[in-house]
């Protein structure tokens, strides 16, 4: 079985910093995308960073200069650095991956979720 497991989160009060982990496990082939999601209450679950084909990561113009995603291929990692946090930052936030196992496709994955809240 596959699966997502994320770490980190919390509570943080505005200007802070938070950092979250996540990482894919079981029989895996390979894993093609990578990133974070996000989704307020009462809101759309919205990008917030993630890796595609491409080694350069995709940002959501929200967070652009203030989080940082980097992947780690060989562990089937991605961390999302979290810097300059907002109140409107606060989310559950999940992690997504498409992930080869049995499966000839890739298919996609998302993790439990784990809540960021920015204090003002």
């Amino acid at each position: 079985q596959v699966q997502l497991v994320e770490s980190g989160g919390g509570l943080v009060q505005a200007g802070g910093s938070l950092s979250l982990s996540c990482a894919a496990s079981g029989n895996i082939f390979s894993v093609n995308i990578m990133g974070w999601y996000r989704q307020a209450p009462g809101k759309q679950r919205e990008l917030v960073a993630i890796f595609t084909s491409s080694s350069t990561p995709t940002y959501a113009d929200s967070v652009k200069g203030r989080f940082t995603i980097s992947r780690d291929n060989a562990k089937n990692t991605v961390v999302l650095q979290m810097t300059s946090l907002k109140p409107e930052d606060t989310a559950v936030y999940y992690c997504h991956a498409g992930i080869r196992s049995s499966s000839p496709y890739h298919l996609a994955y998302w993790g439990q979720g784990t809540q960021v809240t920015v204090s003002s």
